[in-house]
């Protein structure tokens, strides 16, 4: 693979200003690297899953004023998009890296989903492990750590996830950015490829997948 990793360029792009620049500088820079992880990691995800992923470059195309503060790659089980299905995510903000596995806001199963995820409470919150992180909006770069959450706490979250509509559900794992530069291309891949086991789990807990 031609991965060769994220610098510290690729990280400042979330600092040029104005949308055409800021967008340039995606094109050129980031996006590349986010299709040759979505290339590499498809097969994996397929075998994890038990579903066919396909490949998503976030392409930001309904902004007409404000730039983009992050990026992303998606994966999910729908060639003609990601965000109304549970999904997973490679991305970065300025400030770090994010992998994801996700239910955003645009998913109309939301409720039946969050009630699968509420019968298997106890064992997500056993198995996911204490260095991840969640996240209720896609759009924030703030977490909540699983090791300070309670399993109470977890359960706000997904009930909240089943009550109001334009909650989220965002469990996987941060890389700040100093540290996922250093990682370079085979170390990256290695956690990635780690936190997708981890999370696959409750991917195929929310498609009622066996």
């Amino acid at each position: 693979m031609d991965f060769k990793g994220f610098t510290e360029e690729d990280f400042n792009v979330f600092l040029v200003e104005g949308l055409e620049n800021r967008m340039e500088a995606l094109k050129t820079s980031i996006r590349p690297k986010l299709e040759q992880l979505g290339h590499h990691f498809t097969p994996a995800l397929n075998v994890l899953t038990g579903d066919e992923m396909f490949v998503h470059i976030a392409k930001h195309a309904r902004r007409t004023v404000n730039p983009p503060k992050d990026t992303w790659v998606a994966f999910a089980n729908n060639p003609r998009g990601y965000k109304m299905l549970p999904h997973f995510q490679i991305g970065l903000w300025h400030t770090h890296l994010f992998i994801w596995f996700a239910v955003i806001y645009e998913a109309p199963q939301k409720e039946v989903i969050a009630a699968r995820l509420s019968k298997k409470l106890t064992k997500i919150y056993k198995e996911i492990p204490k260095e991840f992180a969640w996240s209720a909006d896609h759009t924030k770069p703030d977490t909540l750590s699983h090791r300070e959450m309670s399993k109470e706490e977890l359960k706000g979250l997904i009930d909240r996830l089943q009550t109001i509509k334009k909650a989220e559900l965002l469990c996987g794992y941060t890389i700040e950015r100093e540290a996922a530069i250093a990682l370079g291309s085979e170390g990256l891949i290695n956690e990635i490829e780690n936190v997708f086991q981890k999370v696959a789990p409750i991917y195929k807990i929310a498609c009622n997948l066996k």
